[in-house]
Order: C-alpha cells, then sequence, then structure tokens
C-alpha cells in the first residue's frame, strides 16, 4: 500500500462513517414524512366523510398512504423509539379510520419532530 493511500486511508474511513448515521437525526425525514401522510390521510377520511371524494379515488389513497407509510416505518434506523410506536399506530388504523384518530398521531409525530429539529 503505498504512503498516499495509508494517509488518506483513516480520512476515507471517517468520512464513511459519517455518512452512515443513525438515530433520530437520522430518522428526522421519515418522522417527518410519516407526519405529513398521515396529515393526508385525515383530510382524505374527512373529504370522504362529506361525500367529497370518489370511493374508487378514497380507496387508492389509503393503498398510496398505507405504502407511504410503510416505506417511512422500514426506513428507520431505530425502530423501538416513540416516533416508530407512532407511525405503527397510524399503520394499525383502519383505513377508514376518523381524522380526529388519525390527527392525535399527526401531533404527537410533531412534537417529536419539533424536539429533534430544536435539538
Amino acid at each position: 500500500m503505498s504512503r498516499v493511500v495509508r494517509k488518506l486511508l483513516p480520512l476515507l474511513l471517517f468520512s464513511i462513517s459519517a455518512c452512515s448515521s443513525s438515530g433520530p437525526e437520522a430518522d428526522l425525514q421519515y418522522i417527518k414524512q410519516a407526519r405529513s401522510v398521515g396529515a393526508e390521510w385525515a383530510l382524505v377520511n374527512e373529504q370522504a366523510a362529506h361525500n367529497r371524494l370518489t370511493p374508487t379515488y378514497v380507496a387508492s389513497m389509503h393503498q398510496w398512504l398505507r405504502q407511504q407509510l410503510q416505506t417511512a416505518s422500514s426506513a428507520l434506523t431505530s425502530p423501538d423509539t416513540a416516533y416508530a410506536q407512532e407511525i405503527r399506530a397510524l399503520l394499525a388504523q383502519p383505513d377508514d379510520a376518523a381524522p380526529e384518530e388519525l390527527r392525535a398521531h399527526v401531533d404527537k409525530l410533531k412534537d417529536i419532530e419539533d424536539r429533534l429539529e430544536s435539538a
């Protein structure tokens, strides 16, 4: 191994380790995604309750929303956290969950998000 490679190797390893962060800071993007999806789900259900959306649209949105939540949930680096539990609680809701119930989970995710952003 050349001297240049040996000198650059520690710097390279440090750079790689810095990019592979985990924990709440790394999960913030997924928390935001789940919060946004949960809020959209509540809005869809609210509009559906007022017959402002077609059943086909509502069914396709529910499928898409669940996929987005599942993606966010499976991407978390810390699955045993309060925010992971909130995302799983959203996923456990029935498609026609009350908007207030969905918003309660969204509010908890927003509180977590705000705390992480201010840290």
